[in-house]
């Protein structure tokens, strides 16, 4: 595996994650492949297909304040066309009395390779923890 399409994927992962905080709807379209699957707290135990469930939590707005996401101890395995992406995503925020809150969840992301761009095409996203 180059390293350098471990260097890639992180990247396009952290744009991804990036989109997300900022509600950057464009850019998360062009990320994920339209057919997207996921397993998400949001979703209540379904399997959702396509985007736009993930949408309606775009409209709702960008992060307030101060904010970080970080990939915590990413691993990247590529297997041809396919990669996953493995983490733990510490999103640091600034409560509503000033006190700064971090919490965690644990994600595992699936990018396939098509026409030779990178798309993201499932992910499974644990509950937050504290």
């Amino acid at each position: 595996m180059a390293d350098t399409t471990v260097q890639e994927l992180l990247k396009l992962n952290q744009q991804l994650l990036d989109a997300i905080v900022r509600a950057d709807w464009p850019k998360y379209q062009d990320l994920c492949d339209p057919s997207i699957t996921c397993f998400e707290p949001e979703a209540l135990g379904q399997l959702v297909q396509g985007l736009d469930f993930h949408q309606f939590y775009f409209k709702l707005g960008a992060v307030q304040g101060q904010h970080c996401t970080t990939m915590a101890s990413p691993h990247v395995r590529v297997m041809g066309d396919v990669a996953v992406v493995s983490y733990v995503r510490l999103n640091q925020r600034v409560a509503g009395d000033g006190a700064p809150i971090t919490r965690s969840v644990e994600e595992t992301r699936v990018w396939h390779k098509q026409n030779g761009k990178w798309k993201h095409v499932h992910f499974h996203r644990s509950g937050p923890t504290k």
